[in-house]
């Protein structure tokens, strides 16, 4: 061996030895907030971009840590969502309360959406849940962001305000509510509110185009959020777009109460859809 290429081979020993090319692993930052129990799980409370937020923690996260996103009436039949959570989902919680789905609603989950996924490594895809009025928030943000969004879980979910809270078809107007509604969304009267083109009903192309799972939970009597003017039009349209939907109609039943006694099939339909690597 020449004095040249034993210095070469003296260097190669020397020099620090390159890693494989493997992705590091994301470092999720410790929760913060006011930590307290939750059904027998850790709750952090905390305030983020002005809003009210809970983040409910498993006791062991699964794999890609998979995550169910609530809207509206936290805590009201948690049988879906206790569920998940003893399969290593996360539970997390904005209030966007009286902004029924307007763009200011949108804007809020969009900066909760960034700090759980890049501070706390949750999937990039969620799975959403929106019980009555929550219908609003869930479809206007995945009409916004079809690429976070694993499947959407509804229940009795307001799809189009027209039909609640203005009760401008078979369902009951609300008044307060339908004042609230209207100020959310920057509307000076009620012309100008009907002639809005962007309820859920009328956006559906983004999640089809998307091939986002919808399933609906809603008892056939709901005089509040009448079926025919809400899930029955989103599944009629749903499916003309080409998109996958399931409807589970509870006869006799009317707007309450809410999900299943037993909610293994909603259990199923999130866990198969919001598991990365499914």
């Amino acid at each position: 061996m020449t004095a040249r290429s034993l210095a070469a081979v003296v260097l190669l020993a020397l020099s620090p030895i390159a890693p494989a090319a493997t992705q590091p692993e994301t470092t999720a930052v410790p929760l913060a907030g006011t930590k307290t129990v939750w059904h027998g799980y850790d709750r952090y409370t905390f305030t983020h971009d002005g809003r009210k937020c809970y983040v409910v923690a498993p006791k062991q996260a699964a794999a890609g840590r998979p995550w169910i996103w609530r809207a509206r009436f936290w805590a009201h039949e948690p049988q879906t969502d206790l569920a998940l959570l003893a399969k290593g989902f996360h539970l997390v919680y904005m209030d966007v309360a009286n902004l029924f789905g307007s763009p200011q609603a949108v804007a809020h989950w969009n900066a909760f959406y960034k700090y759980l996924t890049s501070e706390h490594g949750l999937a990039k895809k969620a799975a959403l849940e929106g019980m009555s009025r929550g219908g609003l928030i869930i479809f206007n943000w995945a009409a916004a962001n079809p690429d976070k969004v694993a499947c959407i879980y509804a229940d009795a979910p307001v799809c189009d305000f027209k039909s609640w809270p203005a009760g401008k078809g078979k369902g009951k107007v609300a008044p307060g509510a339908w004042r609230a509604c209207k100020k959310a969304y920057g509307f000076t009267s009620d012309a100008e509110a009907l002639a809005y083109g962007k309820n859920p009903v009328d956006n559906l192309e983004p999640l089809a185009r998307a091939k986002i799972p919808l399933l609906h939970v809603c008892g056939g009597a709901d005089e509040v959020v009448p079926v025919a003017e809400n899930t029955a039009v989103v599944e009629k349209r749903y499916k003309a777009l080409g998109g996958p939907i399931r409807v589970i109609i509870k006869k006799g039943c009317g707007h309450h109460p809410h999900s299943l006694k037993d909610p293994a099939p909603i259990v199923e339909f999130i866990v198969q859809r919001a598991t990365p690597g499914a």
